[in-house]
């Protein structure tokens, strides 16, 4: 039969998976990390006993974090990734020739250190000239932080553990003074199946602070649900007014000019999230 891990994602529901062995197994200074390698995944990072990234499908979730903002924005320059430590978003956010500046911020350095090792697909442009990467409380940088960054990209965790007060309102209020004027974050908001009251909230706070608020998704089949959501808060621009026929070309597996917009097309049961 072999070794299967299962994700409980539920209390009465989980995802299973083969593993064909055990790459590295850590308990951090913050978390449980493993690293393993799956039979129809490839690699996979576990932190918690919780599906972060795998070879085979994380180009969904690095892509519709990263591109949907940034194309949005006409002249994203300074980013700020917050977690995201595996290096994914960071190879998107490169994929944008006016960025001058991507900046990450992961808590957990060991995280970092795995991902190079055994995800190099994913992590290999930690090392660019464009990117600083700092092993820290993102939360606290963000309170440090004013008027510095162009766009801010919240690539946690579920909200639990160290990534408990990246779902605050306080969080977001220090996002949107880390902003500039015309600044614009995005934060994966997990998924409507099982966390429909967290996007609730998640959308009812940003709204109190942004003037533009939007909810998007991506079918993601290793997360919960396989339906994830993405909060946008913008200061200024409105991704549904962005003109796609203006964006330059670039290398996506999942994101397309013309899912720009339909990505914000939603199911009524997840819209009704949003009233």
């Amino acid at each position: 039969m072999g070794i299967w891990f299962t994700e409980k994602q539920t209390e009465h529901f989980g995802i299973t998976m083969k593993i064909n062995r055990s790459l590295h197994s850590e308990q951090t200074d913050f978390q449980k990390l493993d690293m393993v390698e799956t039979q129809e995944w490839g690699n996979m990072l576990l932190l918690d006993d919780m599906v972060m990234t795998t070879e085979k499908d994380e180009f969904v979730y690095h892509e519709m974090v990263a591109h949907i903002p940034l194309f949005t924005h006409p002249n994203p320059e300074k980013i700020l990734i917050v977690g995201g430590g595996d290096g994914g978003v960071i190879r998107e956010v490169l994929k944008h020739s006016e960025v001058k500046k991507a900046t990450l911020v992961d808590i957990d350095g060991k995280v970092i250190e795995y991902s190079k090792k055994y995800l190099p697909s994913i992590a290999g442009k930690l090392d660019d000239r464009r990117v600083e990467v700092k092993v820290g409380d993102g939360f606290m940088h963000i309170a440090e932080a004013e008027n510095q960054y162009d766009v801010i990209l919240v690539d946690s965790t579920e909200p639990v553990g160290p990534a408990v007060n990246l779902f605050t309102k306080g969080f977001y209020a220090g996002i949107s003074k880390a902003l500039k004027e015309d600044g614009l974050f995005v934060a994966q908001s997990d998924n409507p199946w099982f966390k429909a009251e967290l996007i609730a909230q998640v959308q009812k706070d940003v709204k109190e602070i942004f003037p533009i608020t939007r909810l998007y998704t991506a079918n993601i089949p290793t997360y919960p649900s396989g339906m994830w959501c993405f909060t946008l808060g913008s200061k200024k621009y409105d991704p549904l007014e962005a003109d796609s026929s203006r964006f330059p070309d670039i290398e996506t597996n999942y994101y397309t000019k013309e899912l720009h917009k339909a990505a914000f097309v939603l199911p009524k049961f997840v819209a009704d999230l949003t009233k």
